[in-house]
C-alpha cells in the first residue's frame, strides 16, 4: 500500500503542460534607455517582455535558474463573472491549475535565498496558501501578511467591509532572511539627555512589572543593589509585595554606567537608561496599515500620471512595493513579477536599484508600462517614492517579446521549422532546448553555443555529407566535443557516425526535438468564454481530497480555462 499524504487536488491536476522553452527578440525600438548616466549605479540592462506569462517564465529559466532574489506577484483573484455559468469546482479548479504551473517554475527561477511575495484576497487566500505548501513545502511559508488597502470602510457594504489582502510570503530555503525595517524614533520620546554619552534617553524601571513579576516567580531576581547614599535596595513593590529585578545580579555589575538611581517619597528606585539608538531597525510585521504602505485610491493616483484616458483598474502602491523591497532584496539583486500590470514592480525596483524583469501580455504593456518607465528613466515622475529615494532618473530597460513557436506545421499537416526563423535564431532556439548557451564564436564558424569549455554545438539546416563531416570532425580536434543538428545526413547512419567520429554526435532537425513539448501552442491562459458547455458524468471536487469527503457529480465544462489578467 502506497503512503498516503496530504494534499489539495482538484479537476484536472494531472494534467501539465509541457511547455516550449522560446527564445526571446528583442524589438529595439521599444528598449528605452538614459541619454545620459546619471549615477554610477545606473542599471540598463532591466527587461520588460510582452508574451503569454507561463511560456515567458519558461523562456527565462534557462538563463535566470536560481538567480531570482525576490519574486512579487499580484495574480487575479480569480475570475469573477467569466465563470458566471460554470460550476464553481471548475473555477477553482482551473484557478489552482493556472497558478500551480506559474509557481513550480517561479520556484526553480528563485536564488537559494531568495523569496515569493503574493498579493491575494480572501476568495483564493487559503486555496492559494495550500498549493504554495506543495510547491514550497509547508516549512517554507515565512508569512501572511494583511495589507490595510482601503483607508475607510464602504458603507454601501453588503455584510462586512473588506478592508485587507493578504500578503503570503514564502522562501525558497531556509537561506532567506527578512531584512529589518527602519524604526522611527525621534528625541520627543526619549525625555531625558546624558551629557556623558551625549543622547537622550528614556527611563525603564529595573524592577519587574506586570505578569511574573513576584519573588516566587524568579527567586535569583531576588538580591540587594547598593544606593549612592549606602543603603541597601530590595525589588520591593509599593504595595510592600517582594517583586523581582530585572536583570540577573551580574548583568547589573557589568552595566553599572547604564543604571540611574532616583529618590521618590523616601525610596530609592532604580531605573535602566534606554538610549535612542543611532540606525533603530525593527523586525517587520505582519500587519501593514496604509498609512505606511498606501492604500488603493494612492495607487491609482499613481498610475493616472502615465495614463488619464484609461486608468489601469487594480494597482498597486509604490510603498507597499517599497516595503517589500526592503524586506527582502539589497540594492543591484534581482527581482521579477510575471503579472506587470500597470508596471509598479519594475517602477520601485528602478527607483531603489534593484535590476527587475517583468512580464506582461495584455496591451497594456504598451498603454501603460512603456510611458511609465520612460517617465522613471528620464527623472519626469515624482511620484511615488521618487522623492523619498531622491530620484533623479537613469538607466534603461530592453523590450522583448516571445518568438513564435520552432515547430509549425506544413500545408500537409507535417511539422517543420517555422519559416519565420533566420540561421541565428533557430541556433539560439536549438542552443536552448539542448542545454547549451548561445554564443556564436566569432573565430570558428561551427561554434554556435557551449555547455562547458570543451563541449559544442553546431546548428545547420544543410544535408551534410561524409565528406563535410570528415573535416568538420579533424577541424574540432580530439580534445573536444561537437553536438551537430543539421537537416540530414547522407553516406551514413548516426550510429556509423558516433564510432568512425567519436568527437561528433549527429541529430537531425526537427525530428531531434519533435516529442519534447507543445509546438504551436502559444496561449497558456485559456480564455473561459470559448469553452464549450459540457455534462461531465465523474468529477472530482477541488479541494475535498483536504478533507477526505466526497462530493456529488456536477455539471461542469469540459476542459480547463481561465481569464488570467494582470493586477498589478
Amino acid at each position: 500500500m502506497s503512503k498516503q499524504k496530504l494534499e489539495l487536488t482538484w479537476i484536472g491536476k494531472e494534467k501539465r503542460p509541457r511547455l516550449e522553452p522560446r527564445i526571446l527578440l528583442e524589438d529595439q525600438e521599444k528598449s528605452y534607455h538614459a541619454k545620459h548616466r546619471v549615477s554610477d549605479s545606473d542599471i540598463f540592462d532591466n527587461r520588460l517582455i510582452f508574451g503569454d506569462n507561463l511560456l515567458a517564465l519558461k523562456a527565462l529559466e534557462a538563463e535566470f535558474s536560481g538567480k531570482v532574489k525576490c519574486v512579487f506577484i499580484d495574480p487575479p483573484y480569480n475570475t469573477g463573472s467569466a465563470f458566471t455559468h460554470y460550476d464553481d469546482g471548475l473555477e477553482h479548479s482551473i484557478w489552482l491549475g493556472l497558478m500551480r504551473d506559474r509557481l513550480e517554475v517561479i520556484r526553480r527561477l528563485l536564488s537559494e535565498d531568495g523569496s515569493l511575495w503574493i498579493t491575494i484576497d480572501d476568495n483564493e487566500a487559503h486555496y492559494l496558501k495550500v498549493l504554495c505548501d506543495e510547491v514550497f513545502g509547508r516549512p517554507n511559508f515565512v508569512a501572511n501578511c494583511l495589507w490595510q488597502k482601503v483607508y475607510s470602510e464602504r458603507m454601501d457594504a453588503r455584510g462586512f467591509s473588506v478592508s485587507h489582502d493578504h500578503l503570503l510570503v514564502y522562501q525558497k530555503t531556509e537561506k532567506f532572511f527578512p531584512r529589518q525595517l527602519p524604526k522611527d524614533q525621534n528625541a520627543a520620546q526619549f525625555g531625558f539627555f546624558d551629557e556623558s554619552a551625549n543622547k537622550y534617553y528614556r527611563r525603564r524601571s529595573l524592577r519587574k512589572e506586570g505578569s511574573e513579576s513576584l519573588r516566587h516567580d524568579r527567586p535569583t531576581m531576588w538580591y540587594e543593589i547598593s544606593a549612592p547614599d549606602g543603603s541597601v535596595i530590595w525589588p520591593v513593590k509599593p504595595d510592600g509585595t517582594e517583586g523581582r529585578w530585572r536583570w540577573k545580579k551580574e548583568n547589573v555589575s557589568a552595566n553599572k554606567d547604564q543604571l540611574e538611581f532616583i529618590q521618590k517619597e523616601g525610596r530609592w528606585e532604580v531605573y535602566v537608561k534606554q538610549y535612542i539608538e543611532d540606525s533603530p531597525t525593527r523586525p517587520p510585521a505582519t500587519f501593514w496599515p496604509n498609512e505606511e504602505v498606501g492604500h488603493n485610491h494612492e495607487a491609482k493616483l499613481e498610475v493616472r500620471a502615465f495614463n488619464r484616458q484609461d486608468v489601469f483598474d487594480t494597482p498597486k502602491p509604490e510603498r507597499l512595493l517599497k516595503r517589500v523591497f526592503e524586506i527582502a532584496t539589497n540594492p543591484d539583486d534581482l527581482v521579477l513579477d510575471s503579472f506587470a500590470g500597470s508596471g509598479t514592480t519594475g517602477a520601485v525596483a528602478h527607483k531603489m536599484g534593484r535590476r527587475w524583469l517583468m512580464i506582461e501580455l495584455g496591451e497594456h504593456c504598451h498603454t501603460h508600462i512603456i510611458p511609465r518607465l520612460q517617465k522613471v528613466i528620464d527623472g519626469e515622475d515624482p511620484g511615488g517614492i521618487s522623492q523619498v529615494m531622491d530620484w533623479q532618473g537613469g538607466g534603461g530597460f530592453r523590450y522583448y517579446k516571445l518568438a513564435p513557436s520552432l515547430i509549425v506545421n506544413d500545408r500537409w499537416g507535417n511539422p517543420v521549422v517555422n519559416p519565420e526563423y533566420n540561421a541565428a535564431h533557430l541556433a539560439e532556439a536549438l542552443c536552448k532546448l539542448e542545454g547549451f548557451n548561445y554564443a556564436p564564436s566569432e573565430s570558428q564558424w561551427w561554434q554556435h553555443g557551449h555547455s562547458s569549455e570543451r563541449d559544442f554545438i553546431y546548428v545547420t539546416t544543410q544535408n551534410l555529407s561524409a565528406g563535410q563531416l570528415q573535416a568538420l570532425s579533424d577541424e574540432v580536434g580530439g580534445a573536444q566535443s561537437l553536438l551537430v543538428c543539421c537537416a540530414a545526413f547522407h553516406g551514413i547512419t548516426a550510429a556509423k557516425a558516433t564510432e568512425r567520429w567519436p568527437n561528433l554526435s549527429l541529430k537531425k532537425i526537427p525530428k531531434m526535438v519533435l516529442a519534447r513539448c507543445e509546438w504551436s501552442h502559444d496561449d497558456y491562459s485559456l480564455n473561459v468564454a470559448n469553452l464549450p458547455m459540457a455534462k461531465v458524468e465523474k468529477s472530482e471536487p477541488a479541494v475535498e481530497a483536504i478533507t477526505g469527503k466526497p462530493s456529488k457529480n456536477k455539471k461542469t465544462a469540459s476542459g480547463q480555462g481561465g481569464l488570467f489578467e494582470e493586477n498589478v
